[in-house]
Protein backbone atom coordinates (compact mmCIF):
# COMPACT_ATOMS: atom_id res chain seq x y z
CA UNK A 1 0.00 0.00 0.00
CA UNK A 2 2.57 2.49 0.60
CA UNK A 3 5.81 1.49 -1.95
CA UNK A 4 4.94 4.97 -3.49
CA UNK A 5 5.88 6.54 -0.02
CA UNK A 6 9.86 6.43 -0.66
CA UNK A 7 12.63 9.36 -0.60
CA UNK A 8 13.60 8.17 -3.77
CA UNK A 9 9.90 9.34 -5.08
CA UNK A 10 9.83 12.33 -3.74
CA UNK A 11 11.65 14.82 -5.50
CA UNK A 12 9.78 13.86 -8.82
CA UNK A 13 6.16 14.00 -7.33
CA UNK A 14 6.95 17.39 -5.52
CA UNK A 15 8.04 18.82 -9.25
CA UNK A 16 5.00 17.05 -10.99
CA UNK A 17 2.71 19.70 -8.27
CA UNK A 18 5.01 22.19 -9.60
CA UNK A 19 4.34 21.70 -12.85
CA UNK A 20 0.39 21.14 -11.78
CA UNK A 21 0.01 24.75 -10.14
CA UNK A 22 2.00 26.56 -12.97
CA UNK A 23 -0.59 24.88 -15.20
CA UNK A 24 -3.37 25.84 -12.73
CA UNK A 25 -2.32 29.67 -12.62
CA UNK A 26 -0.99 30.35 -16.07
CA UNK A 27 -3.55 32.68 -17.17
CA UNK A 28 -2.61 34.93 -14.57
CA UNK A 29 0.88 36.92 -14.01
CA UNK A 30 2.96 35.01 -11.66
CA UNK A 31 6.11 35.88 -9.91
CA UNK A 32 8.44 32.73 -9.61
CA UNK A 33 7.29 29.95 -7.47
CA UNK A 34 8.73 29.77 -4.25
CA UNK A 35 9.00 26.14 -3.59
CA UNK A 36 9.02 24.85 0.23
CA UNK A 37 9.48 20.92 0.08
CA UNK A 38 8.70 19.01 3.27
CA UNK A 39 10.53 16.00 4.90
CA UNK A 40 10.14 13.00 2.47
CA UNK A 41 8.99 10.89 5.62
CA UNK A 42 7.65 11.07 9.23
CA UNK A 43 6.46 14.46 8.69
CA UNK A 44 2.86 14.36 9.37
CA UNK A 45 1.95 14.92 13.73
CA UNK A 46 -1.75 13.64 12.85
CA UNK A 47 -2.84 10.06 12.31
CA UNK A 48 -6.15 8.00 12.24
CA UNK A 49 -6.71 4.34 11.68
CA UNK A 50 -9.91 1.89 12.01
CA UNK A 51 -9.25 -0.90 14.27
CA UNK A 52 -9.70 -4.56 13.03
CA UNK A 53 -10.28 -7.48 15.53
CA UNK A 54 -9.55 -10.87 14.09
CA UNK A 55 -10.42 -13.71 16.41
CA UNK A 56 -7.11 -12.96 19.30
CA UNK A 57 -5.57 -10.69 16.90
CA UNK A 58 -5.73 -7.09 16.75
CA UNK A 59 -4.26 -4.33 14.08
CA UNK A 60 -5.10 -1.13 12.77
CA UNK A 61 -6.37 -0.66 8.73
CA UNK A 62 -6.75 2.07 6.31
CA UNK A 63 -9.18 2.07 3.26
CA UNK A 64 -8.27 2.37 -0.11
CA UNK A 65 -10.62 5.80 -1.08
CA UNK A 66 -10.98 4.24 -4.29
CA UNK A 67 -11.89 0.81 -4.36
CA UNK A 68 -13.01 1.03 -0.21
CA UNK A 69 -10.18 -2.20 0.08
CA UNK A 70 -9.18 -2.63 3.79
CA UNK A 71 -5.32 -2.56 4.33
CA UNK A 72 -3.49 -3.95 7.29
CA UNK A 73 -0.71 -0.94 8.46
CA UNK A 74 1.12 -2.19 11.48
CA UNK A 75 3.70 0.77 10.39
CA UNK A 76 2.54 4.52 8.84
CA UNK A 77 6.29 5.71 7.34
CA UNK A 78 4.44 9.45 6.64
CA UNK A 79 3.34 9.62 10.37
CA UNK A 80 6.16 11.39 13.00
CA UNK A 81 8.28 8.67 14.36
CA UNK A 82 6.87 9.53 18.03
CA UNK A 83 3.32 8.44 16.32
CA UNK A 84 4.92 4.90 14.58
CA UNK A 85 6.33 4.18 18.30
CA UNK A 86 3.12 4.72 19.90
CA UNK A 87 1.25 2.65 17.60
CA UNK A 88 3.33 -0.49 18.33
CA UNK A 89 3.21 0.21 22.25
CA UNK A 90 -0.48 0.81 21.99
CA UNK A 91 -1.55 -2.29 20.55
CA UNK A 92 0.69 -4.07 22.62
CA UNK A 93 -0.48 -2.62 25.65
CA UNK A 94 -4.44 -3.59 24.88
CA UNK A 95 -4.67 -5.94 23.11
CA UNK A 96 -5.04 -8.95 26.07
CA UNK A 97 -7.08 -6.03 28.34
CA UNK A 98 -10.59 -6.53 27.30
CA UNK A 99 -11.42 -3.18 28.83
CA UNK A 100 -9.70 -1.25 26.14
CA UNK A 101 -9.82 -3.72 23.76
CA UNK A 102 -13.49 -4.79 23.60
CA UNK A 103 -16.22 -2.37 20.99
CA UNK A 104 -12.52 -0.26 20.35
CA UNK A 105 -13.35 1.09 16.51
CA UNK A 106 -10.78 3.98 15.87
CA UNK A 107 -8.11 5.28 17.29
CA UNK A 108 -6.52 9.02 16.74
CA UNK A 109 -3.10 10.10 17.29
CA UNK A 110 -1.73 13.80 18.18
CA UNK A 111 2.05 14.49 18.49
CA UNK A 112 4.12 17.81 18.23
CA UNK A 113 7.80 18.33 17.43
CA UNK A 114 7.72 19.18 21.49
CA UNK A 115 7.43 15.53 22.01
CA UNK A 116 4.12 15.43 23.45
CA UNK A 117 1.20 12.76 22.12
CA UNK A 118 -2.20 12.59 22.78
CA UNK A 119 -4.24 9.69 22.17
CA UNK A 120 -8.04 9.17 20.88
CA UNK A 121 -9.71 5.51 22.07
CA UNK A 122 -13.25 5.45 19.72
CA UNK A 123 -16.11 2.63 20.82
CA UNK A 124 -18.86 1.67 20.09
CA UNK A 125 -19.76 1.05 23.99
CA UNK A 126 -20.39 2.64 27.14
CA UNK A 127 -17.25 3.60 28.83
CA UNK A 128 -17.51 2.27 32.26
CA UNK A 129 -15.34 3.24 35.49
CA UNK A 130 -13.35 0.16 34.82
CA UNK A 131 -12.44 1.32 31.63
CA UNK A 132 -10.94 4.94 32.99
CA UNK A 133 -8.74 2.46 35.88
CA UNK A 134 -7.59 0.66 32.53
CA UNK A 135 -6.66 3.96 30.79
CA UNK A 136 -5.25 5.19 33.74
CA UNK A 137 -2.79 2.37 33.56
CA UNK A 138 -2.47 2.70 29.87
CA UNK A 139 -1.38 6.06 30.15
CA UNK A 140 1.44 5.14 32.96
CA UNK A 141 2.78 1.99 30.46
CA UNK A 142 3.13 3.85 27.81
CA UNK A 143 4.53 7.06 29.04
CA UNK A 144 7.83 5.06 28.74
CA UNK A 145 6.98 6.17 24.57
CA UNK A 146 6.27 10.09 25.37
CA UNK A 147 4.47 12.26 27.87
CA UNK A 148 0.88 11.11 26.48
CA UNK A 149 -2.63 11.87 27.61
CA UNK A 150 -5.80 9.47 26.87
CA UNK A 151 -9.28 10.12 25.59
CA UNK A 152 -12.29 7.56 25.78
CA UNK A 153 -15.27 8.51 23.34
CA UNK A 154 -18.26 6.63 23.20
CA UNK A 155 -21.78 8.49 21.97
CA UNK A 156 -22.46 11.56 23.86
CA UNK A 157 -19.33 9.86 26.39
CA UNK A 158 -15.65 11.90 26.55
CA UNK A 159 -13.29 10.69 29.18
CA UNK A 160 -10.34 12.39 29.52
CA UNK A 161 -7.13 11.51 31.38
CA UNK A 162 -5.65 13.58 31.66
CA UNK A 163 -5.63 16.15 29.41
CA UNK A 164 -6.92 16.63 26.05
CA UNK A 165 -4.51 18.86 24.25
CA UNK A 166 -1.03 18.92 23.44
CA UNK A 167 1.79 21.95 23.81
CA UNK A 168 3.22 22.45 20.49
CA UNK A 169 6.58 24.46 20.14
CA UNK A 170 6.98 25.95 17.00
CA UNK A 171 10.65 27.64 15.86
CA UNK A 172 9.90 30.99 13.41
CA UNK A 173 13.09 32.27 12.80
CA UNK A 174 15.05 32.96 15.66
CA UNK A 175 12.01 32.40 17.95
CA UNK A 176 10.30 29.91 19.43
CA UNK A 177 5.92 29.74 19.95
CA UNK A 178 3.84 27.85 21.95
CA UNK A 179 0.69 26.52 20.81
CA UNK A 180 -2.27 24.83 22.71
CA UNK A 181 -3.55 22.37 20.02
CA UNK A 182 -6.59 20.55 21.23
CA UNK A 183 -7.66 17.10 20.17
CA UNK A 184 -10.62 17.35 17.38
CA UNK A 185 -9.83 20.92 16.15
CA UNK A 186 -7.99 22.04 13.05
CA UNK A 187 -4.15 22.29 13.11
CA UNK A 188 -1.34 22.10 10.07
CA UNK A 189 -0.21 18.03 10.08
CA UNK A 190 3.12 18.90 9.16
CA UNK A 191 4.78 20.90 11.62
CA UNK A 192 7.99 21.70 9.78
CA UNK A 193 5.87 23.02 6.63
CA UNK A 194 3.94 24.67 8.78
CA UNK A 195 7.17 26.69 10.30
CA UNK A 196 8.46 27.46 6.80
CA UNK A 197 4.65 28.87 6.19
CA UNK A 198 5.03 31.04 8.98
CA UNK A 199 8.60 32.28 8.41
CA UNK A 200 7.28 32.80 4.68
CA UNK A 201 4.47 35.44 5.88
CA UNK A 202 6.42 36.96 8.65
CA UNK A 203 9.03 38.05 6.28
CA UNK A 204 6.79 39.17 3.65
CA UNK A 205 5.20 41.23 6.24
CA UNK A 206 7.82 43.15 7.88
CA UNK A 207 8.03 46.28 6.80
CA UNK A 208 4.38 46.74 7.20
CA UNK A 209 2.60 49.18 8.28
CA UNK A 210 -1.06 49.41 10.24
CA UNK A 211 -3.30 46.52 11.48
CA UNK A 212 -3.55 42.85 10.66
CA UNK A 213 -7.03 41.32 10.35
CA UNK A 214 -7.00 37.51 9.97
CA UNK A 215 -10.38 35.64 8.85
CA UNK A 216 -10.43 32.23 10.06
CA UNK A 217 -7.55 32.50 12.59
CA UNK A 218 -7.76 29.06 14.02
CA UNK A 219 -5.58 28.98 17.58
CA UNK A 220 -3.93 31.99 16.14
CA UNK A 221 -1.35 30.19 14.37
CA UNK A 222 -0.72 32.91 12.12
CA UNK A 223 -1.50 35.41 14.09
CA UNK A 224 0.52 35.24 16.64
CA UNK A 225 3.54 34.41 14.66
CA UNK A 226 3.33 37.90 12.77
CA UNK A 227 2.05 40.00 15.42
CA UNK A 228 4.99 41.56 15.93
CA UNK A 229 5.12 43.47 12.23
CA UNK A 230 1.48 45.11 13.20
CA UNK A 231 0.41 47.80 15.58
CA UNK A 232 -2.64 45.40 15.90
CA UNK A 233 -4.27 42.17 15.14
CA UNK A 234 -7.44 41.28 15.32
CA UNK A 235 -8.36 37.57 14.53
CA UNK A 236 -12.20 35.85 13.85
CA UNK A 237 -12.58 32.54 14.28
CA UNK A 238 -16.06 30.48 14.47
CA UNK A 239 -14.76 27.42 16.67
CA UNK A 240 -15.53 28.27 20.42
CA UNK A 241 -12.61 25.75 21.23
CA UNK A 242 -10.42 27.46 18.90
CA UNK A 243 -10.83 30.92 20.20
CA UNK A 244 -10.46 29.43 23.54
CA UNK A 245 -7.19 28.14 22.67
CA UNK A 246 -6.04 31.01 20.50
CA UNK A 247 -6.25 32.93 23.75
CA UNK A 248 -4.37 30.50 26.11
CA UNK A 249 -1.86 30.91 22.93
CA UNK A 250 -1.25 34.81 23.10
CA UNK A 251 -1.05 34.63 27.05
CA UNK A 252 1.48 31.79 26.75
CA UNK A 253 3.76 33.67 24.09
CA UNK A 254 3.56 37.54 26.10
CA UNK A 255 1.98 39.01 23.24
CA UNK A 256 -0.39 41.69 23.87
CA UNK A 257 -1.55 43.16 20.81
CA UNK A 258 -3.61 40.45 19.59
CA UNK A 259 -7.61 40.55 20.13
CA UNK A 260 -9.94 37.62 18.90
CA UNK A 261 -13.61 37.40 18.36
CA UNK A 262 -15.88 34.72 17.76
CA UNK A 263 -17.59 35.10 14.14
CA UNK A 264 -17.52 33.82 10.83
CA UNK A 265 -16.19 36.00 8.29
CA UNK A 266 -19.47 36.54 6.52
CA UNK A 267 -20.48 38.00 10.06
CA UNK A 268 -17.69 40.34 9.92
CA UNK A 269 -18.17 41.46 6.99
CA UNK A 270 -21.83 42.61 8.03
CA UNK A 271 -20.07 44.21 10.66
CA UNK A 272 -17.93 46.26 8.75
CA UNK A 273 -20.80 47.30 6.68
CA UNK A 274 -23.06 48.17 9.55
CA UNK A 275 -25.10 45.96 8.34
CA UNK A 276 -25.82 44.13 11.89
CA UNK A 277 -24.54 44.33 15.34
CA UNK A 278 -23.23 41.68 17.63
CA UNK A 279 -22.91 41.69 21.58
CA UNK A 280 -19.61 39.57 20.73
CA UNK A 281 -17.63 42.86 19.39
CA UNK A 282 -18.98 45.11 22.63
CA UNK A 283 -15.74 47.18 23.30
CA UNK A 284 -14.20 46.60 19.52
CA UNK A 285 -14.93 49.68 18.06
CA UNK A 286 -14.02 48.57 14.29
CA UNK A 287 -13.45 51.73 12.99
CA UNK A 288 -10.44 52.41 15.09
CA UNK A 289 -8.82 49.67 12.96
CA UNK A 290 -6.28 50.88 10.29
CA UNK A 291 -7.13 48.12 7.67
CA UNK A 292 -4.05 47.91 5.65
CA UNK A 293 -3.71 43.99 5.80
CA UNK A 294 -5.98 41.07 5.90
CA UNK A 295 -4.69 37.39 5.94
CA UNK A 296 -7.00 34.50 5.19
CA UNK A 297 -6.78 30.81 5.40
CA UNK A 298 -10.31 29.28 3.90
CA UNK A 299 -11.21 25.59 4.45
CA UNK A 300 -11.40 23.69 1.11
CA UNK A 301 -14.35 25.87 -0.31
CA UNK A 302 -12.59 29.28 -0.38
CA UNK A 303 -13.92 32.38 0.05
CA UNK A 304 -17.38 33.49 -0.59
CA UNK A 305 -18.25 36.15 -2.75
CA UNK A 306 -19.09 38.62 0.18
CA UNK A 307 -15.83 38.02 1.84
CA UNK A 308 -14.00 38.62 -1.26
CA UNK A 309 -15.65 41.77 -1.90
CA UNK A 310 -14.48 42.11 1.81
CA UNK A 311 -10.83 41.43 1.44
CA UNK A 312 -10.84 43.53 -2.13
CA UNK A 313 -10.77 46.57 0.25
CA UNK A 314 -7.13 45.73 1.90
CA UNK A 315 -4.07 47.11 0.36
CA UNK A 316 -2.27 43.85 1.12
CA UNK A 317 -4.12 40.48 1.22
CA UNK A 318 -1.89 37.17 2.32
CA UNK A 319 -4.14 34.31 1.09
CA UNK A 320 -3.06 30.69 2.32
CA UNK A 321 -5.06 28.08 0.33
CA UNK A 322 -5.53 24.00 1.02
CA UNK A 323 -7.00 24.20 -2.33
CA UNK A 324 -5.50 25.84 -5.42
CA UNK A 325 -8.87 25.18 -7.54
CA UNK A 326 -10.66 27.47 -4.92
CA UNK A 327 -7.69 30.07 -4.88
CA UNK A 328 -7.87 30.00 -8.67
CA UNK A 329 -11.70 30.97 -8.62
CA UNK A 330 -10.90 33.70 -6.23
CA UNK A 331 -8.27 35.23 -7.79
CA UNK A 332 -10.04 35.70 -10.97
CA UNK A 333 -12.02 38.51 -8.73
CA UNK A 334 -9.17 39.72 -6.55
CA UNK A 335 -6.19 40.39 -9.72
CA UNK A 336 -9.32 43.24 -10.94
CA UNK A 337 -7.91 45.08 -8.31
CA UNK A 338 -4.93 43.80 -6.91
CA UNK A 339 -1.71 42.34 -8.24
CA UNK A 340 0.50 38.91 -7.14
CA UNK A 341 3.19 40.18 -5.34
CA UNK A 342 4.48 36.86 -4.05
CA UNK A 343 3.62 33.18 -4.49
CA UNK A 344 5.05 29.97 -2.60
CA UNK A 345 4.53 26.18 -2.91
CA UNK A 346 4.17 24.55 0.66
CA UNK A 347 4.03 20.62 0.20
CA UNK A 348 2.28 19.74 3.62
CA UNK A 349 1.30 16.73 2.03
CA UNK A 350 3.85 14.70 -0.02
CA UNK A 351 2.51 11.53 -2.29
CA UNK A 352 -0.55 13.02 -2.63
CA UNK A 353 -1.86 15.42 -5.05
CA UNK A 354 -2.69 18.34 -2.22
CA UNK A 355 -0.16 20.93 -1.71
CA UNK A 356 -0.69 24.44 0.11
CA UNK A 357 -0.53 27.87 -2.27
CA UNK A 358 0.55 31.02 -0.48
CA UNK A 359 -0.15 34.45 -2.49
CA UNK A 360 0.64 37.91 -1.50
CA UNK A 361 -1.60 40.57 -3.11
CA UNK A 362 -1.24 44.24 -3.17
CA UNK A 363 -3.75 47.27 -4.78
CA UNK A 364 -2.98 47.91 -8.45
Amino acid sequence: MFSHIHPDNYPEQLSSKQQDMAELFSHFTMPVAEVYPSQPLNYRQRAEFRVWHQGDDLYYIMFNSETKEKFRVDDFPVASELINKAMKGLITAIKDNQDLRYKLFQVDFLSTLSGELLISLLYHKPLEESWEQAAKALKVELSAIAPVDIIGRAKKQKIIVDKDYVMESLNVGNKTFIYQQVENSFTQPNAQVNEQMLLWAQQATKDSTGDLIELYCGNGNFSIALAENFTRVLGTEISKTSVRSAQINIEKNGIDNIDIVRMSSEEFSQAMNGERQFRRLEGFDLTAYNYDTVLVDPPRAGLDKDSVELVRRFEKVIYISCNPETLKENLALLTTTHKVDKYALFDQFPYTHHIEVGVILTKK
